[in-house]
């Protein structure tokens, strides 16, 4: 019963200490006006005693892996906890950049911002994704999911990718005009890209340095609506040149200033992070309130995105395997005692442990992760070698003639020594691993170490009690050699 109400995530939460804090503000947004905000941020952040320096990027290079504009900040933030708590330092740092004025942000770490990015494709623990074919329905769509969604509890940093119009040059080509003057479509958008955009010919190399020649018209012929209507382009009808006009319309227009696809689809994200709560119960609530306030127009969907998907993948495929080390342990048992009562008998030290390990988890985190359950293979093997120590004894001791009271008697007073030797060697050597959770680069073995020293507990106090007992009533009115 209690293992149902546990939560769920993938990894637990990451204590690097340090801080890769990510704020937005609106497309089109000047450098310096950035500039001026990230300061800001910055500001507010030293202001944070924990704190002591940070550094910022603003924008990343067009040709980078992950290009941005420079509407978009990275703030690495070191920190130190002194007297209160991580939770009370997270609730500072977001009332503190809340105060700040047309910006949006997202608190995550080196390591952990990276894992949920591969993840989800966004910076955040949970990507609800949008997809359909208008985008300013899309928009609409999102932030009223945000509204419903904001009172979720442990949802943090919860942010709408920010979409608005842009001012553009729109050239809309007239196909019977491309025609008329045997310009090709491929022809006429290479033109426009070539010259607007410009195209990379070659390198100029200067010393040691290399400069990428670039060939398009010169900034006169590309700055206004005039100078792109008249500009010339080829035919192949023996007329030589036309104005760009006379095959295409050239008018001021807007549009959304970025598109997002996946799979080629149009995609929106609402990306949010979860605080103080399992990510998979946090999930299943954004899940049911969606279903339940959101009508989505048809040719729309949405997906939810994140480590909850991988965390549901890994259990399915731990379960799996556990469920088939199970039976082979269970075939190698019977071959070796020949009764699968007896088999049976030491597989009981499974639930023994299960039940140690599911309290140590309830009594702490309360969150059973990928770490934990590996916690609990592990456990079962320690368990089921005790178990084998136990039955091989009493076996020995009723060959050399021992009633099966007097065996399992004595049997398991020899065994004890050994049993509480292995298990109070492995539990002093995990306790450390246990107690400090929350240093950097521990957090994935503590929840380990907490789940196999709850069940070692567990399964060395009841194994010397529970097998016994089994073993003498299945056993008491059958021979040793019976199959």
């Amino acid at each position: 019963m209690v293992l149902f109400t546990l939560g769920r995530s993938f990894l637990p939460q990451f204590n690097e200490g340090s801080l890769v804090i990510t704020t937005t503000t609106l497309p089109g947004i000047s450098l310096d006006e950035s500039d001026k905000l990230g300061n800001e941020a910055e500001a507010a952040l030293l202001e944070i005693p924990e704190i002591r320096t940070t550094a910022r990027k603003t924008g990343r290079a067009e040709l980078d892996e992950h290009a941005f504009g420079v509407n978009t900040s990275e703030i690495e933030a070191p920190f130190v906890i002194g007297t209160r708590s991580k939770e009370a330092f997270f609730d500072d740092i977001r009332r503190k950049l809340s105060e700040i004025r047309g910006i949006s942000f997202m608190i995550g770490q080196p390591i952990g911002h990276r894992i949920d990015h591969m993840l989800s494709g966004t910076r955040a623990n949970i990507a609800i994704k949008i997809f359909g074919t208008d985008l300013n329905r899309m928009y609409m769509l999102a932030n009223r999911i945000k509204t419903e969604i904001d009172d979720i509890e442990g949802l943090t940093d919860l942010n709408v990718e920010q979409q608005v119009e842009i001012p553009q040059v729109q050239i809309k080509p007239h196909r019977e005009m491309l025609a008329k003057y045997c310009i090709s479509i491929e022809e006429f958008t290479r033109f426009i890209d070539v010259a607007l955009a410009g195209e990379q010919v070659s390198e100029v190399y200067e010393e040691n340095r290399a400069f990428a020649l670039v060939v398009r018209f010169n900034e006169d012929n590309r700055t206004s609506m005039e100078a792109i209507r008249n500009a010339l382009i080829d035919t192949h009808n023996g007329s030589g040149k036309v104005p760009l006009y006379f095959v295409a319309d050239i008018v001021s227009g807007s549009g959304p200033n970025t598109i997002n696809r996946e799979n080629v689809q149009r995609k929106l994200v609402i990306s949010a992070n979860v605080e103080g709560r399992d990510l998979r119960g946090t999930v299943n609530d954004i899940q049911q309130v969606v279903n339940a306030e959101i009508r989505l127009p048809e040719g729309y969907r949405i997906e939810y995105g994140g480590q909850f998907e991988n965390e549901a993948n890994a259990s399915r495929i731990l379960l799996l395997a556990s469920i088939f080390s199970i039976l082979v342990i269970l075939l190698l048992l019977y071959q070796e005692f020949g009764r699968f009562s007896t088999a049976a008998v030491i597989l009981v030290n499974l639930p023994l442990a299960l039940i140690g390990g599911i309290f140590s988890v309830w009594a702490t985190s309360g969150i059973i992760s990928i770490p934990a359950i590996i916690g609990f293979i592990t456990l079962f093997g320690i368990a089921t070698r005790n178990g084998i120590l136990l039955i091989t004894h009493y076996h020995t001791l009723q060959t050399c003639g021992r009633s099966l009271f007097d065996a399992v008697v004595e049997g398991s007073v020899d065994r004890l020594s050994p049993i509480l030797m292995t298990a109070f060697t492995a539990a002093l050597a995990l306790i450390p691993l246990a107690l400090k959770g929350d240093r950097p680069g521990n957090e994935i073995q503590s929840p380990m170490a907490i789940v196999i020293l709850g069940g070692l507990l567990s399964a060395t106090l009841l194994n010397v009690f529970v097998i016994p007992a089994i073993f003498y009533v299945l056993n008491r009115n059958k021979p040793l050699t019976d199959d």
